[in-house]
């Protein structure tokens, strides 16, 4: 039955709220039957798909011409004045009147107001399957229209009426538990004001916050929500961003500090230079990932498609045979009835939902405490997750490394060692390169930059070739007693080298997160291996592992090193990584489950990732892990019941144990409690409720951690 795979049979009726276009491609369609086109938009206000006629299992129809402007999308009212009830209203109340005249011996009035009972539910889903059949395509709809028909020309109206009721009313429930489930990502759209103040040479105007373009300068007074993302150039204030990261913790900012789409500012007010537009932010990307995420399926989701798909033929050639066996039996009218019943018993409506509604509901529960699962494939590999290996920079520390030491070789002074290095280091993107360039302001950028991931960067400042990297690639020479006694104050050792002569020594030293030794206890309680992989050396990696609480060690890891560890940990035992680097991307691609820290990530990093950690809490990724454990529990649940029901519904089907009536309502039943069970995946595991309240411990100052070489 479920909408997600067959179909819908009407569309909805619904209210409208606001939305934004991202003219990005959606393939949902494609999952059961194979893509015959794509969507050319994203809802961003609502993760729930415009449901036209035949477009969930099938693919969609050829797309038309979409209007980028803001327009108006559905979204599901509240359930007394939800219209798509109503046709399951009047079916359920003329059927029992119906039944009631029946029971008291009025048999034509019972038969009228049956007859309109079986009319008001038919129409949910009688005209939907026509049409899909018209072009080919068989659904759950179809089985239960033949079935209503067959009743009736039996003589049995009050059993289809009680069909069309039940099958209407279950699909009315399943599109709003489907709605339920995709509530949070509203929740986070709506986070987006209609309007922003924009400063202007001629003053301050309000535009629609769809309108902001990247560079424009906000201005967002005390209390009021931030439109897109951007860097504060003005002003200091303290941010709220729970409903976005699902962190309580204020996060206090000032210039030059990143701030994120939906955030809530504190008492002052702030000038904030945008650095996306108003239609394409961290918002509605999230919301545009979650939207598409159950297109990609999970090994549960294929096993659930795998047996609805040739289910529906099957039902209805098995069907034949039973009334067929009637006719050559010469009791034609007894098999035929039989043959009806075992059309409803062994349809898969549970089986059809029993996935989708899952995944949706635990997907965009996820979203709100900032992590963002690409697919639903991604979603169940999470729930399998035996070992997570984690990035040292930007993972397990602050990613704010700071200039500790310099020490210049003979000739060298310390400003023209520092200046060097700056100037090389001005337009990489690497963290390592914003300490450097912090510590010599001014500097202007050095020419023929090029950069080797793992190595260093090279570049030329008149006339002279400087290169910049780790004591791998350079070799300290006579600063290498030095360049240890560095290291094993716990910095990461950066070596200047000009025209092939050292000039000398950079220490840099950035500190672990006050939460990650908290959170690798909560992964080992978990049962959940940990490992650190990691481009700086042995010793200083060592020693943050062991602040840490991480005994296995992988360092002076190349981008192909780390890729390589990952492939051989998958080969034993579903691997996680976390990372947030250029050369942690061909590790995210390798593991189960790539999770990319998409706060200060790399482009690169996010996109080679199946999972984007946008929140600051690094505790919330075991608390995913364990929303994905629960999740996976309950679609295997979920599956398991919807066999059971067709395995138990078809011999006393077929047998006559059960007649149309008590067949529908124990279907239908089962599957409202298949649906009510996938809904409960939206709620968060007790772990989430924890982190979300509790405050980020306190580091202790100046801890011995290091920033990781390239």
């Amino acid at each position: 039955m479920s909408e997600e795979y067959f179909g819908p049979d009407e569309p909805r009726k619904t209210s409208t709220v606001r939305r934004i276009e991202l003219g990005r491609p959606l393939t949902a369609g494609d999952a059961c039957c194979g893509p015959e086109g794509t969507r050319t938009t994203v809802d961003t206000l609502t993760a729930a798909r415009r449901h036209e006629d035949g477009d969930a299992c099938c693919g969609p129809d050829p797309a038309s011409p979409v209007d980028t402007d803001a327009e108006e999308i559905e979204v599901r009212p509240p359930w007394w004045r939800d219209t798509a009830l109503l046709p399951s209203a009047i079916a359920g109340v003329f059927l029992l009147v119906g039944y009631i005249l029946e029971w008291t011996g009025v048999p034509i009035p019972a038969v009228i107001l049956q007859a309109i009972a079986l009319v008001a539910g038919a129409y949910t889903f009688v005209p939907g399957a026509i049409r899909r059949l018209l072009r080919g395509r068989l659904g759950v709809g179809l089985l239960m229209t033949i079935a209503a028909v067959g009743a009736v020309l039996l003589g049995h109206v009050g059993e289809a009426a009680a069909l069309a009721f039940l099958f209407s009313l279950a699909e009315a429930l399943e599109d709003r538990a489907m709605d339920q489930a995709k509530e949070g990502l509203r929740a986070l759209l709506s986070l987006i004001p209609d309007t922003v103040r924009v400063s202007r040479l001629g003053g301050d105007v309000t535009i629609p916050a769809a309108d902001v373009r990247e560079l424009d300068i906000l201005v967002v007074g005390a209390g009021e929500r931030i439109a897109t993302d951007g860097v504060v150039v003005e002003g200091q204030s303290s941010l709220d961003t729970s409903a976005v990261t699902g962190e309580s913790i204020p996060l206090e900012v000032g210039p030059a500090d990143p701030v994120i789409a939906g955030s809530v500012n504190g008492s002052a007010t702030l000038r904030i230079e945008a650095t996306a537009d108003g239609r394409d932010n961290s918002l509605t990307q999230i919301v545009a990932l979650v939207e598409q995420a159950h297109a990609h399926k999970g090994d549960r989701a294929r096993l659930a498609d795998r047996i609805a798909r040739p289910l529906v033929p099957a039902v209805l050639i098995l069907a034949a045979l039973v009334a067929l066996f009637g006719v050559l039996i010469g009791d034609p009218s007894t098999w035929i009835e039989r043959a009806l019943v075992v059309l409803v018993a062994a349809s898969p409506c549970a089986l059809a939902i029993a996935v989708p509604v899952t995944v949706i509901s635990a997907i965009g529960a996820a979203s709100k405490f900032g992590v963002v699962i690409k697919s639903g494939e991604a979603f169940e590999q999470l729930g399998t997750i035996r070992a997570v290996a984690l990035d040292k920079t930007g993972t397990l520390t602050r990613n704010e490394p700071t200039v500790i030491d310099v020490q210049p070789a003979t000739g060298t002074t310390r400003d023209d060692l520092l200046a060097w290095a700056a100037a090389v280091e001005a337009t990489s993107t690497h963290p390592l390169a914003a300490a450097i360039t912090a510590a010599a302001p001014g500097a202007i950028a050095a020419t023929n930059v090029t950069e080797e991931a793992g190595h260093g960067i090279t570049g030329q400042i008149n006339g002279r070739t400087i290169r910049i990297g780790n004591t791998r690639w350079l070799n300290p020479g006579n600063l290498r007693i030095t360049a240890d006694t560095m290291a094993a104050q716990g910095m990461t050792v950066v070596v200047v080298e000009t025209d092939r002569q050292i000039a000398g020594l950079i220490g840099v030293r950035d500190e672990l997160r006050p939460e990650s030794a908290e959170t690798v206890r909560m992964l080992h309680d978990q049962g959940i291996e940990t490992i650190m992989l990691t481009g700086d050396n042995d010793r200083t990696a060592r020693a943050i592992a062991q602040e840490a609480g991480i005994t296995d060690v992988r360092a002076e890891q190349l981008p192909k090193d780390k890729a390589d560890a990952i492939a051989a940990l998958v080969a034993s035992r579903p691997t996680a990584m976390v990372g947030d680097g250029i050369n942690d991307a061909p590790a995210l691609a390798t593991a189960t489950v790539g999770i990319a820290m998409g706060v200060k990530g790399s482009a690169a990093a996010i996109e080679s990732a199946d999972v984007a950690f946008t929140g600051h809490d690094l505790r919330f990724i075991p608390g995913a892990l364990a929303h994905a454990k629960r999740g996976r529990r309950i679609m295997t649940t979920n599956i398991g019941l919807a066999l059971a029901i067709i395995v138990v519904l078809f011999p006393l089907a077929l047998f006559g144990v059960l007649g149309l009536a008590g067949v529908v309502l124990v279907h239908e039943i089962a599957e409202i409690v298949v649906i009510l069970n996938g809904v409960r995946a939206a709620r968060r595991p007790g772990v989430l409720r924890q982190v979300a309240f509790m405050p980020v411990p306190r580091s202790e100052p100046h801890a011995p951690v290091n920033f990781a070489a390239r």
